[in-house]
């Protein structure tokens, strides 16, 4: 048996499966033959442009069919102005006097609960533990009205010059009977609302601090704790014209 690689013999020493595929195929197609060669940019040319349609033809053939703005009319086109309000800002002045305004007047300055049996109510602000101490009965009371049998006009005049009085000569609670309502032909006890709206608005309600209904023994439902603001004395009230007091 014949070595492969000895002298004289021409067989290859690997397999070589491609090595007659030139010699089958035959020769390759000139791609160059007939047809321009593609030059290459160089490194760092700016790339050319593509070449588009006429820039004119595309801008008319995109507003065709659009209507001109009649020259009249060319001065109000525009993007829409915000609005701009003309309400200025609240003054803190105008602010604080509406605040002083209504605390004077009464309006909204207590924070007050009511239930067919129980009626209480305080100053906003106030220590909810004045008014729990209030209706527990805690603070005595050193001087009582009974409104039973008056009409609501004589009612409101004698709960009034009540309230200034114990003021003036330093009561601080006081009590106030004002009855059921059992004798009032709907059952309902008319004074016993018409008190709670004198006692938070206008000259008395800038005098009391609280009011509660009282407990079983001085009166229940049928009475109330009323207690009152110090009175300030050696202070004259003074009026504000055009931002100096007098």
């Amino acid at each position: 048996m014949a070595r492969r690689d000895a002298p004289g013999n021409d067989a290859p020493p690997f397999n070589s499966p491609f090595r007659d595929l030139g010699r089958r195929l035959g020769p390759l197609p000139d791609r160059a033959k007939g047809a321009p060669r593609a030059e290459r940019p160089a490194a760092g040319a700016p790339a050319a442009p593509a070449a588009t349609e006429n820039e004119a033809e595309l801008f008319r053939a995109a507003v065709r069919g659009a209507v001109p703005i009649p020259a009249n009319a060319r001065d109000r086109a525009g993007a829409t102005r915000p609005r701009v309000s003309t309400k200025g800002p609240v003054r803190e002045d105008v602010a604080a006097l509406a605040e002083l305004n209504d605390l004077v007047s009464g309006v909204a300055s207590f924070d007050i609960s009511d239930t067919e049996e129980h009626v209480e109510g305080m100053v906003l602000g106030l220590d909810p533990r004045v008014l729990r101490r209030l209706r527990a009965g805690e603070f005595a009371h050193h001087a009582h009205l009974d409104l039973h049998g008056m009409t609501t006009e004589e009612a409101k005049q004698a709960v009034r010059e009540f309230v200034l009085r114990s003021m003036v000569v330093g009561r601080r609670c006081v009590l106030i009977v004002h009855g059921r309502g059992r004798n009032s032909p709907d059952q309902r006890p008319v004074l016993k609302d018409r008190l709670k709206h004198w006692l938070t608005h206008g000259e008395l309600g800038r005098r009391v601090l609280a009011f509660s209904s009282a407990r079983p023994y001085d009166g229940g439902s049928g009475a109330m704790y009323v207690l009152l603001r110090r009175e300030r004395r050696g202070k004259q009230p003074f009026r504000t014209l055009d931002g100096a007091k007098s």
